[in-house]
């Protein structure tokens, strides 16, 4: 897969940046240096002021890529969410059990991150530490609505789709797979959350307790075996 991705680019929405931050490497340092603040400092003291005497450029610059840090949080959450879908679309291609094909699409949406190094700007464990921890304000907005109109969650509620596609495909009477696709989602950021700062919430505290309960919960759910 690395070969594969080394010449991939997500594609973003091209509303929620002013310019490509991938077309240049002051760009790429934007991106690569915000992941990199916002897990050290959180998203509500993290701004463009700070940015840019880190990366040594003044504050207009980032403007000229970004309106405002809530669309960055945008960029960046859609990245991730890209991201994962590029990886979920790779691990099952050609994938005929479709039993076996959602199992595998649920441990790629509920494991752990590890680093990509087809990205060398962009730390994928720190990404994925800020969507647990902050992705939620990049919605609960009063926007919300016109910046989905706008396509804003495109690449979210594709993968929501995909996932939504993969669960009919294995009990076509099911009669919520939307709803059981987007509970893996959020369930698995907030699952890994409890795990990070409310431990006595959550039974998932280790490597692969995630992947286990979200599997558990859809086969229950389901009229199949997860090996079946």
């Amino acid at each position: 897969m690395e070969h594969l991705l080394q010449s991939l680019k997500i594609g973003i929405n091209e509303k929620i940046y002013v310019k490509d931050p991938e077309s240049s490497d002051l760009g790429k340092r934007i991106i690569g240096e915000s992941i990199l603040m916002i897990d050290a400092l959180g998203f509500e003291s993290f701004t463009f002021k700070k940015l840019g005497l880190k990366i040594g450029s003044n504050e207009s610059s980032i403007y000229r890529y970004f309106e405002n840090k809530h669309n960055l949080l945008l960029y960046l959450a859609s990245w991730y969410w890209g991201w994962l879908e590029y990886q979920l679309v790779f691990a099952t291609n050609g994938m005929a059990d479709v039993t076996g094909k959602l199992k595998k699409t649920i441990e790629i949406l509920t494991k752990p991150t590890e680093e990509d190094s087809a990205f060398s700007h962009i730390n994928e464990v720190l990404l994925n530490k800020i969507v647990i921890n902050e992705y939620s304000k990049s919605y609960l907005t009063k926007e919300v609505d016109t910046e989905n109109k706008e396509g804003y969650f495109v690449i979210y509620k594709r993968l929501v789709n995909r996932l939504s596609a993969m669960i009919a495909a294995v009990d076509s009477a099911y009669a919520y797979p939307s709803s059981l696709a987007s509970t893996i989602l959020e369930g698995s950021l907030h699952q890994h959350f409890l795990k990070d700062h409310f431990t006595s919430l959550t039974d998932c505290r280790n490597t692969g307790d995630s992947t286990a309960y979200f599997t558990q919960l859809v086969f229950n759910s389901l009229n199949t075996e997860p090996n079946g």
